[in-house]
């Protein structure tokens, strides 16, 4: 097989200026289809598409050993976040296969699948959904309800629902896959730990904490023993307790998490990967909460740049650091930076996710506060509402993000000299928190304070508290 040194394979545009239009041309080009994914590998952006139809013309497009290694070049643009040629090349792939084997054949619906989570990692939500939908109803089809494949379909709808806030149709998805794989491959098969993490992640969602972190020390321990410290789910999960330690107000263990993982992660993929961003990002969030606001912006500024380098503009992941940077020139009194953050990050969720994602309203709360902040008491007041109307459907009425919500009302309300739905506000919230888990010591006790200076006692209320 012949191996090309990427620095030696460079190609002039003006080199390939003709069509392959004869046979004789083809068959003057016809070499080991590796080659072509190698000398495409080699090739700089300006001229991958002239590659990509030599590969296309010259490797007999038809053959499916010829479509295994399109495929493969495919997973290593995936792989180097080059979603835009990995998307193009899996199409002619897909293509191939179903002229080759049919719609409905394996090889096909791989195709399929695969496809489908490209476009989940570039925020296509619907084309994403579109095709792990056309994967499990062939695999259930032609492989059964318990075959390994329909089960990968049905975690990664998991992951696709609760992306999109849909928190009972991703609960079932995960178990459906947990039970599966666990009977098949048995307890400790890696595809069993990864349905658990995503199921942590989906309880921590939902501010079920206890069972996330059940759920994350059991994925953590499976991946170490399988793995090692630093593979990327065992990182992947340790990123995640970092989330789960900084919801439960415990800063220090959430950033021995988050720096356990950002070295990791740099280690093993590099400073400008989207898992290191990420990380990132989560540590611009905690010294954020920390005060240390200097080293937040450092971390969100540096984040945001690389993934609108890596994922554009758009990508949800990237209008979270956006949102982000919205919460901390708020929180530094710079509105109009933060008005712009947040506006910037709520058109895009809204196009991505629709109006009654978390995300969505996550960002209208946050422009709520600062519409109050600016005294624009009328137009906070309509978005809080419709935020808490949001939040209770979406997580109940219970999780942290509509209590904060409550809060904010409270305050709102004491701002106007409401004391009465103030009162309701901060007492329902109160209650709230101290039936949620983690440690919401700082919280209480400040509702307490508020509850104080308007005079107001759960007595007073009369339990009436809109509970």
């Amino acid at each position: 097989m012949l191996l090309l040194n990427r620095s030696q394979a460079v190609f002039s545009p003006s080199h390939f200026r003709f069509a392959l239009n004869t046979d004789e041309e083809v068959e003057r080009w016809k070499v080991s289809p590796m080659f072509w994914v190698y000398w495409v590998l080699a090739m700089p952006k300006r001229v991958f598409t002239v590659g990509l139809r030599l590969l296309s013309l010259c490797c007999r497009p038809k053959q499916t050993s010829t479509l295994e290694v399109v495929a493969r070049l495919s997973a290593l643009y995936w792989k180097k976040e080059k979603f835009k040629e990995a998307q193009t090349m899996y199409l002619q792939v897909l293509t191939g296969y179903e002229r080759a084997s049919g719609p409905n054949h394996p090889s096909t619906l791989d195709v399929v699948n695969y496809l489908g989570i490209l476009y989940a990692e570039q925020g296509m939500a619907e084309k994403a959904e579109d095709m792990y939908s056309r994967a499990l109803e062939g695999y259930e089809k032609a492989l059964g309800p318990n075959d390994s494949s329909t089960l990968r379909v049905v975690n990664n709808l998991g992951i696709l629902y609760a992306e999109q806030g849909m928190m009972e149709e991703a609960e079932e998805m995960y178990l459906r896959a947990w039970e599966g794989y666990e009977r098949a491959c048995g307890p400790n098969h890696t595809s069993v730990l990864d349905v658990v993490s995503n199921l942590g992640t989906l309880y921590w969602k939902q501010n079920k904490l206890k069972k996330a972190r059940g759920l994350y020390l059991r994925a953590l321990d499976g991946y170490e023993k399988k793995f090692g410290p630093k593979h990327a789910s065992t990182l992947d999960t340790v990123n995640n307790l970092g989330n789960l330690y900084a919801d439960q107000g415990k800063l220090k263990e959430a950033e021995e998490m988050y720096l356990r993982a950002l070295e990791g992660f740099e280690t093993t993929f590099g400073s400008k990967h989207r898992l290191t961003l990420r990380t990132l990002n989560n540590l611009g969030n905690l010294y954020a909460d920390q005060g240390r606001v200097r080293e937040a912006e450092r971390m969100y500024l540096w984040a945001l740049e690389w993934k609108e380098k890596v994922l554009g503009p758009k990508h949800t992941s990237t209008l979270d650091v956006v949102n982000n940077l919205g919460n901390l020139y708020a929180d530094e009194g710079r509105m109009e930076e933060a008005k712009g953050m947040y506006l910037r990050a709520l058109e895009g969720y809204e196009k991505a996710w629709g109006p009654k994602h978390t995300s969505t309203l996550r960002t209208l709360n946050n422009l709520a506060s600062l519409y109050q902040e600016q005294g624009n008491t009328g137009e906070a007041m309509e978005i809080y509402l419709r935020v808490l109307e949001g939040y209770e459907e979406a997580l109940g009425p219970r999780h942290s993000s509509t209590l904060r919500t409550i809060r904010n009302l409270g305050s709102l309300y004491a701002n106007q000299d409401n004391t009465k739905e103030a009162g309701k506000m901060y007492l329902r919230a109160l209650r709230g928190y101290r039936q949620a888990e983690g440690d919401h010591e700082d919280v209480i006790a400040d509702l307490q304070k508020q509850l104080s200076l308007l005079g107001v006692t759960d007595e007073m209320m009369g339990g009436d508290c809109g509970c």
